[in-house]
C-alpha cells in the first residue's frame, strides 16, 4: 500500500516563512543597529556590539529626552483638542437625523486625500503669517486636522453601539439630557472613546511631515530627530530612535484591541 505524500506544505511554509522575513526582518536589522559598534559592507552581521550610543542618545546633548517630551506633549494636547471636538460631533452624527451625514464622515478625510507636502508648506506661510509658526499650538492644530478622522469616526461609531433605550428610560424617571449623557451614555462610549484617543496619540506621536515645515527647528519632537540622525547617516541613533517610537506603538495597540469591541467596530462608518 502506496503512503500518500502530502507536499502542499511546501509553498505554504514558503509563503510563510517569506511573510515572516517580510515582517521581522526589518525589525531584526533595527534591533542590530541598535547596538552594533561598527557594522559596514559586506559584512552580514556587526563587527562589534556595545552601548556607546545609547549612551550619546540619552545625554544631555542627545536631545532625545527633551524630544520624546515634546512629542508626548504635543501628542496629550492634540489628543484632548480632538476629543473636545470629536465627542460632540460623535453623539450628533450618531443620535441626530443630520442631512448628507456620510457626506460630513467622509470631509474628515479630507486631510488624508490630498498630497501632504503642497498643503503643510502653504499651511507653514500661513502660520509664519500670523505667529503661530514654530510653535507648541501651531504643531498641535497640524496633528488636530490628522486626528480627527479616527476621533469623530470612532466616537460616532461608540456612541452608535450604545443603545438609544438605554439613555430613553434614564429620561423616563427624571434624568435630563446632559445627565443622561453624562451618567449613562458616555460611560458606555468609554471603550470606544478611549481607543480614538490612542490612536490619535500614536498618530501625533508618530507625524513627521507637518512637524518639519511648522516646528522646525524650534518644536522638536522624535520624528524629526529620527530624520536627522537617518538623514546624517548615524544609522545607530536613528534606530534607537525608531524604536524608542516602536515600543508605544505596539503597547498601545494592544490596549486598542481590548478597549474596541465588534459591535463598535461594525457601526465605524456607518
Amino acid at each position: 500500500m502506496t503512503a500518500h505524500i502530502d507536499l502542499w506544505w511546501l509553498p505554504r511554509a514558503f509563503i510563510l516563512g517569506l511573510l515572516a522575513f517580510i515582517i521581522f526582518g526589518p525589525l531584526t536589522n533595527l534591533l542590530l543597529w541598535t547596538v552594533a559598534e561598527k557594522w559596514y559592507f559586506p559584512h552580514m552581521l556587526p563587527l562589534e556590539y556595545g552601548f556607546t550610543f545609547w549612551q550619546r542618545v540619552f545625554s544631555p546633548r542627545g536631545n532625545a529626552m527633551a524630544s520624546l517630551m515634546t512629542s508626548i506633549v504635543v501628542a496629550t494636547l492634540t489628543v484632548i483638542a480632538s476629543l473636545v471636538l470629536a465627542i460632540p460631533a460623535g453623539y450628533a452624527l450618531s443620535r441626530l437625523k443630520l442631512p448628507f451625514r456620510g457626506l460630513i464622515l467622509l470631509a474628515f478625510l479630507i486631510p488624508q486625500a490630498f498630497p501632504n507636502l503642497p498643503v503643510y508648506v502653504n499651511i507653514a506661510r500661513f502660520f509664519y503669517e500670523i505667529g503661530l509658526n514654530g510653535t507648541i499650538a501651531g504643531v498641535v492644530m497640524v496633528h488636530v486636522t490628522h486626528g480627527l478622522v479616527y476621533a469623530v469616526w470612532i466616537a460616532t461609531a461608540a456612541f452608535s453601539a450604545v443603545d438609544i433605550d438605554l439613555e430613553e428610560a434614564a429620561r423616563s424617571i427624571g434624568a435630563g439630557p446632559l445627565r443622561a449623557f453624562r451618567d449613562v451614555t458616555l460611560p458606555l462610549a468609554a471603550p470606544g472613546l478611549m481607543a480614538s484617543a490612542i490612536f490619535v496619540f500614536l498618530e501625533s506621536l508618530d507625524e513627521f511631515t507637518g512637524s518639519y515645515f511648522v516646528g522646525a527647528p524650534v518644536v522638536n519632537t522624535l520624528p524629526l530627530l529620527l530624520y536627522t540622525a537617518g538623514s546624517g547617516g548615524n544609522y545607530q541613533i536613528a534606530s534607537i530612535t525608531a524604536l524608542l517610537l516602536l515600543v508605544p506603538s505596539i503597547g498601545f495597540m494592544l490596549v486598542v484591541e481590548r478597549f474596541l469591541r465588534a459591535d463598535v467596530l461594525s457601526k465605524v462608518g456607518h
